[in-house]
């Protein structure tokens, strides 16, 4: 008998894990259909000896003291920040969009305070501002938008960025500094062996039993639990009752090149051109010595792994039907990206899942020798 089970060996399903074990001396089964831990974030070595990052770039940053606290009882870290490229007009500029960018690309050489008011010159009014159109016609106008925006959008979701939430094109700031690192973050690192090697440290407890390339279905009534944690689709779990959820997936292209290096920084994005959104060079995000270099081409698609909700009114609304169905479930938590429908960056995820585990804490008692004292009759949670 497991006290818990947990569906989802990614980010909010480990630290979960090691947290029941660890702290609540429970007995915990972790498993996930993939044949490996870590989820998205997995990473591995190459046929060349080459770390990649088997899903695409996945960068840490977090503003959250006691998050970064928490993982690096798990790993040691190597200084990163993140800088991206776009290439755009022909040239490769920076992204988000800061002084050296307009400067560039318009043969200008303006001052930061110039700037401002080249944006405010360019900038549409917008009377309510609620889709990702909105937000940058708003900001910095409609040529900037077309030029780095618009196409770039539509590879990514599929959809103009006039179908979609503010929230996509928000996440992107303008500057009007030389600032050309992506992300503001006062940590912002990688784990100096990588993601995979922090999640096998994490999940290295006795009270831990880890089964991959496992389906939840052919186990939930063989193996008996207490309570269940669920990190996976939320339609999914509820049998799609009231339809599919919609996601954006990605496919990748692995390719090693005979030479050390292919491109000036990690990721370099392609908004006008080509049918990849972006490249990926791991050598700069590990630090990686090695005389070949490794890269991996993203291509959005309609169809594969769900990786993004797609943010947009009418699925909101779906999903909502689905948290009712949750709230009214007892002993069973969600959690995560796809249980709870929402994008999450990777310490937003460990936040919520050490803010679940602070619920559980709080909702169930244990005795001494970590056995649970009653099943608590109260309905599932959703993280939010």
């Amino acid at each position: 008998m497991y006290d818990w089970l947990i569906v989802g060996a990614g980010f909010a399903g480990s630290v979960l894990a090691e947290r029941l074990a660890s702290e609540r001396n429970e007995r915990v089964l972790l498993i996930d259909r993939r044949n490996h831990v870590g989820g998205n974030a997995f990473d591995r070595y190459d046929e060349n000896g080459l770390l990649i990052h088997q899903y695409g770039p996945h960068i840490f940053h977090t503003n959250a003291k006691g998050i970064f606290d928490h993982l690096s009882k798990f790993t040691e870290w190597r200084p990163y920040e993140h800088r991206v490229l776009a290439a755009v007009d022909g040239t490769l500029v920076p992204i988000p969009i800061n002084l050296d960018t307009v400067n560039t690309l318009y043969n200008l050489d303006l001052t930061s305070e110039q700037l401002q008011e080249w944006f405010a010159e360019r900038a549409e009014p917008v009377e309510e501002i609620r889709t990702s159109e909105d937000v940058v016609v708003a900001a910095v106008g409609r040529e900037l938008y077309e030029k780095f925006f618009r196409g770039y959008t539509r590879k990514q979701w599929g959809l103009d960025p006039s179908e979609l939430d503010k929230s996509v094109t928000a996440r992107v700031p303008t500057r009007t500094n030389r600032d050309d690192r992506y992300f503001g973050d006062e940590f912002q690192f990688m784990p100096k062996h990588g993601y995979t090697r922090m999640f096998e440290s994490m999940l290295n407890h006795p009270n831990i039993h880890v089964m991959t390339q496992t389906e939840y279905d052919d186990i939930r009534d063989t193996i008996p639990h207490r309570r269940l944690i669920f990190t996976g689709p939320i339609d999914e779990y509820f049998d799609f009752r009231f339809g599919k959820l919609p996601y954006r997936s990605l496919r990748f292209k692995h390719v090693t090149l005979d030479q050390p290096q292919f491109q000036p920084v990690a990721v370099v994005n392609y908004p006008q051109t080509e049918e990849y959104t972006r490249i990926t060079e791991y050598k700069h995000l590990t630090g990686q010595e090695h005389a070949k270099t490794a890269l991996t081409y993203e291509f959005p698609s309609a169809e594969g792994d769900p990786y993004y909700p797609i943010p947009k009114a009418e699925n909101q609304e779906l999903f909502k039907k689905y948290e009712r169905l949750a709230l009214a479930t007892p002993n069973v938590w969600f959690v995560g990206r796809l249980a709870t429908y929402r994008y999450y960056n990777m310490d937003q995820i460990v936040g919520q899942a050490l803010a679940t585990f602070r619920r559980i804490n709080e909702s169930i008692p244990v005795r001494g020798d970590g056995r649970v004292v009653k099943v608590a009759s109260s309905p599932a949670a959703l993280a939010s």
